[in-house]
């Protein structure tokens, strides 16, 4: 008995359409997701009758949360010693362009000395120009 082979017809699926899908898809959360940049490091900041805000959009922010670490543009400084702060605050403005002001955030309830010892830094490096970061005080009237 003869028996007839069929032909066998290659299957395609045409992905290109659900490439696009995909790729637009990717845009629109790409576009649509805010970042919050204040979400890394939970610290209470001192409050102030009044809170002057940052106008310059370059800026080197120093922030020491509550066990007297120090982070430098949100990245955690390797440790407390003032040796180690002066290297990497150096090294930060060396990869910047200009010399930014900075911003000293500390959280309320750090050792005093830490603050004190981040200022030092900073004269030694010759930022004149900083700012400490506060809350604003609800008023009682």
């Amino acid at each position: 008995m003869k028996f007839r082979t069929r032909e066998r017809r290659e299957s395609s699926v045409d992905l290109t359409s659900l490439i696009d899908v995909v790729f637009m898809l990717l845009i629109f959360f790409m576009v649509t997701t805010t970042f919050d940049k204040n979400a890394e490091l939970k610290i209470e900041l001192p409050t102030a009758s009044n809170a002057a805000a940052a106008t310059q959009a370059e800026k080197l922010e120093l922030l020491i949360d509550g066990q007297g670490r120090y982070y430098i543009n949100g990245r955690e400084v390797l440790n407390n010693q003032p040796e180690t702060l002066f290297q990497a605050m150096s090294q930060t403005l060396d990869e910047m362009q200009t010399t930014p002001p900075l911003v000293i955030s500390a959280d309320a309830s750090v050792n005093y000395q830490a603050v004190v010892t981040a200022m030092d830094i900073a004269g030694r490096l010759g930022l004149t120009n900083f700012s400490m970061a506060t809350t604003q005080s609800a008023r009682k009237q």
